[in-house]
Formats: C-alpha cells, sequence, structure tokens
C-alpha cells in the first residue's frame, strides 16, 4: 500500500486544477487517470470545430492566464496547447490507465483507501491518503438512451463523443438527437458539410449569442439573476423572434437562473439559427416512438428515413459506482448534495471539483478553496 496526503481522481481541467492549486501550496498529491492522457474529453472525445462558449477570462485555470495572443474564444486546438503548457508548468505527472474500483475511508487509519486496477499490468494497486479529491467530472460515460427498434437501424449509430467532423457525412441523412450546444452545433457542422441535417429538441430551451452570454455573466456581478434572466430573454426575443414556427420552445425559467439551479447550459448560437431559419438544418419533433429499419416513426405519426444518427445526450457520473461510505458529498447521479458555494466539502478529507455546474470558472474556484482547506487542516 503506497502512503499519500491527497489523491485526485481524474486529470481533466478540473483535476490539473486541483494539482497545480496543490503545488502552490506544497501539498503532496498523486492523480489517478484511467485515460493514456490528460483532458481525454478534449483530446479524445470532442469535435473538431469545438471552442470554449465562454469567452477566455471565464475559462482560465488558477495561476496561469491564457496567452494574449489566443482569441477571447478559444479553440479546441489553443485550448488543449493550453492545458499541456499548464501541465508542464506545474510539473503534473499523472498516473495513468488507473480506473480507480473502489475508495473507502477507513475509521481507524483515519485514511482512505483507494484501490486501481492498473491497465497495462490488469493488476490492482492499492493507495491510502488522508485526502481524496474527486474530479471526474460531469462528462464521465456517455449516455444514449433506449430507443425501440434502434438495433434494426442499419445505418451508423454514434455518441456526440465519437463524432469528428461533418465531412464524411456530406449527401446523408443525418438525424441529430439532443438540443444542447453539442448537439446545436454539430447540427451546424454537418450542414455546413452538405449533410441532409435534422435535429430533435428534446427540451425547451433559450438562444443566446456570444455577446448576450458574455454581457449575462458581466451584469452577474452586479445585479439578481432574475433581472438578467429578464434582460435576455428580451435581447433574444428581439435577435431571434419567435422560435416556435420552427419547432423549438424557450423555457418558463430564465438561462441563467436554469444554469445556476440545474446545470443547464442555453444554447449559444454561433450560426445553427440561421440554418434552422433557412431550412437547411430541420427541426423534428421531440419524440421518437420506434425506429423500424432506415426509418423512424415520430409521435406526430410521420415517418422520415436517415442514413446516420447520432445521439448528443450528456453524460452520466460512474461515481457510485467506486465511491463507499460517502452519504454527505455526492448523489446517487454523481453531483453534490450540498447547495452552492458548499457544494466542494465533505467529510472525513472527501472533496469534489467540477461539479458545480459553473463550467472551468466553477473547477478554477473549487480547486483553490480546496487547497486552502487541506493547508489550513494540515
Amino acid at each position: 500500500m503506497e502512503e499519500q496526503v491527497t489523491i485526485i481522481v481524474g486529470s481533466g481541467p478540473s483535476g490539473l486544477a486541483t494539482a497545480a492549486c496543490l503545488s502552490q501550496q506544497s501539498i503532496p498529491y498523486i492523480i489517478l487517470e484511467k485515460e493514456d492522457c490528460i483532458a481525454s474529453i478534449w483530446k479524445k472525445y470532442s469535435y473538431d470545430r469545438l471552442h470554449l462558449h465562454l469567452a477566455k477570462q471565464f475559462c482560465e485555470l488558477p495561476h496561469m492566464s491564457f496567452p494574449a495572443s489566443y482569441p477571447t474564444f478559444v479553440p479546441k486546438k489553443m485550448f488543449i496547447q493550453y492545458l499541456d503548457d499548464y501541465v508542464s508548468h506545474f510539473n503534473i505527472s499523472p498516473m495513468f490507465q488507473r480506473t480507480v474500483e473502489s475508495a473507502e475511508y477507513n475509521e481507524v487509519s483515519k485514511r482512505w483507501i483507494v484501490k486501481a486496477r492498473n491497465a497495462s499490468s490488469r493488476e490492482v494497486e492499492i493507495y491510502s491518503a488522508k485526502f481524496l479529491v474527486v474530479a471526474t467530472g460531469e462528462t464521465t460515460s456517455p449516455y444514449t438512451p433506449e430507443v425501440e427498434g434502434l438495433n434494426t437501424f442499419p445505418g451508423e449509430v454514434l455518441h456526440s463523443t465519437q463524432y469528428k467532423s461533418g465531412k464524411e457525412f456530406k449527401n446523408k441523412n443525418v438525424l441529430v438527437v439532443g438540443s444542447g450546444n453539442s448537439g446545436v452545433e454539430i447540427a451546424l457542422d454537418l450542414a455546413n458539410h452538405g449533410a441532409k441535417t435534422s435535429i430533435i429538441f428534446r427540451s425547451p430551451v433559450h438562444f443566446l449569442s456570444r455577446e448576450m452570454v458574455y454581457l449575462g455573466l458581466t451584469m452577474l456581478k452586479y445585479f439578481p439573476a432574475s433581472l438578467v434572466d429578464f434582460l435576455m430573454v428580451m435581447l433574444s426575443k428581439l435577435v431571434y423572434g419567435d422560435l416556435t414556427k420552427y419547432g423549438i420552445t424557450r423555457p418558463t425559467e430564465g438561462p441563467f437562473s436554469m444554469k445556476i439551479k440545474y446545470g443547464k447550459y442555453p444554447v449559444v448560437d454561433v450560426g445553427t439559427y440561421n440554418k434552422i431559419k433557412s431550412g437547411e438544418i430541420q427541426v423534428l419533433p421531440a419524440e421518437i416512438v420506434q425506429i423500424k429499419g432506415n426509418d423512424i416513426l415520430f409521435k406526430n405519426g410521420k415517418l422520415h428515413p436517415f442514413d446516420v444518427i447520432i445521439f448528443c445526450t450528456g453524460f452520466k457520473r460512474s461515481t457510485n459506482l467506486w465511491l463507499k461510505g460517502d452519504e454527505y458529498l455526492l448523489s446517487e447521479d454523481g453531483l453534490p448534495k450540498p447547495i452552492y458555494p458548499n457544494h466542494w466539502k465533505g467529510m472525513n478529507g472527501l472533496y469534489c471539483v467540477g461539479l458545480s455546474r459553473r463550467g472551468l470558472y466553477g473547477s478554477s474556484v473549487d480547486s483553490q478553496n480546496i487547497a486552502n482547506d487541506i493547508k489550513f487542516i494540515m
């Protein structure tokens, strides 16, 4: 059994931010990472045209700013370079290909006992630490809903994590299921590459431009969310008009209130709206009844043929499968039980980072709080 001070599980941006903050406080740590690289969602499981949806000042990790030469909305390639530079700057060395199988607090030793399987040797390694940081994030395990008849579909079926570019789908009939930012941007990418694109909006959404989001985040520093929401909805109606004629409805709650309460982001429009307006992207009824071969039956009784289905249906967290004995910090779905801003600290030296539903900015704040708390306890 290897004795440690702190174990961080996960080397995405949240885990890296925590490592940097611990280093700044001279607190020893190790990172256990199941993949073979840092930030695997960005490096291996994201589409080519991806950019940070928020301005760069809201997305910096602690103690290291983006280069001044970076654009306001940082593209995937530059963000990955920033993370690689971050790792080098803080001398972060994760232990890769370690899948945590269990983590349990030992009441006798007052330490966390973590068992991780080494993918190379297939052996189970055992670690012990006074502090445990869950940094596995909101995007752990890709989720695809069960759909009757999906097994009869002869075409290609992908999750958004498998999608790279629309160029391979030119002239194909493609259905995008899911209307979060990934789904809306993948639909745009498909249409730009000549695919015959349709999208399902499974729930009401707010359409906001990047400029609106930036304005809203800035205003939140000075005004209550209810006022900011009112102004953002008014602006959205002025810019986008009545969305119901395209099959899209707005939620009754405001965009920033929904983000704070449920972690549901507004759609940051980078061109999809104009494609929907022109008819290049078709919005279909929100519920699939059944799939019969290439044909998909919708709730309105109509059949539409497709060659490809792309599920942009989000993720599930797997913390409940390996974290044992925690009844205070994380719920069954892997999100914090304590409400913000007390969501990051559990009991017996347990912490979580990047689960506040506040993006990279939330990860930055969490990681600094955790390092300060551990330093205080030590």
